[in-house]
């Protein structure tokens, strides 16, 4: 079904680097649900397609739309410069009925690749969350990733992912439920105090039962590129919202 001009426009409007993606709203128990990620730090802003229906403009880096409702079958997802028709990356994907997806829009504008990936859209166990971690990270190398709970320090605490590369898929990884900064070391260095890490987060709560995917990308800054995260929500719990 043709998206109407207001449905278009609102999935331009999508988180920034700095915010988590948004709960599919499954109104429609028997559609796919679809949404997309730019993490293709060097490419344009992008119109993405669905075959030849119009899913979201103008996406720039580090942007999470919102799932969409789409008829469950086998598209082609698009991406084109944004207000042209000059193709940057496309790929064949099969959506099933009742099934969340992200389409990742990552490598680089001259190497662009699509990953399509189905989403956890159930629960986790109680007592439980389960995060995925997935790298788009090209200039970074390889990492361990720790999740630090208040009152811990980084010596203390066991990586919950190691030797995490550029194109990696960690999958869904349950952990108990709880608080907790990311920090990211060069794969292999020994964690002490004085360790210099790739990346440090900010703390964060996770809601139990609730399953996230956390990206790892290059973002731009005026010192160069710095290993940096965008979080996207694939399950929040009624209690979370």
């Amino acid at each position: 079904m043709p998206l109407k001009p207001r449905q278009l426009a609102a999935l331009g409007l999508a988180a920034l680097i700095t915010l988590t993606g948004c709960q599919g709203l499954m109104g429609n128990p028997s559609s796919s649900q679809v949404r997309i990620i730019d993490v293709s730090p060097d490419a344009p802003n992008l119109d993405i397609y669905q075959s030849h229906e119009a899913l979201a403009y103008n996406l720039r880096f580090g942007t999470i739309t919102s799932y969409v409702q789409v008829t469950p079958g086998t598209y082609t997802i698009a991406a084109n410069s944004t207000g042209t028709a000059q193709v940057v990356s496309a790929a064949k994907g099969s959506f099933l009925p009742s099934t969340q997806y992200t389409v990742l829009i990552g490598n680089t504008a001259s190497s662009s690749q699509q990953l399509t990936l189905k989403d956890q859209s159930q629960p986790s166990p109680s007592g439980q969350i389960d995060l995925r971690f997935i790298s788009q990270a090209s200039r970074a190398g390889a990492v361990d990733i720790y999740l630090v709970p208040p009152g811990q320090t980084l010596a203390d605490a066991k990586p919950i992912a190691t030797n995490v590369n550029l194109g990696v898929n960690t999958g869904y990884l349950s952990t108990p439920t709880g608080t907790y900064t990311i920090v990211m070391l060069p794969a292999g260095a020994i964690p002490t105090g004085t360790t210099p890490p790739a990346y440090a987060g900010t703390q964060v709560a996770y809601a139990d039962g609730s399953a996230s995917t956390i990206i790892l990308i290059d973002q731009r800054q005026i010192s160069g590129y710095h290993l940096q995260i965008i979080t996207a929500n694939d399950y929040d719990p009624p209690s979370a919202t």
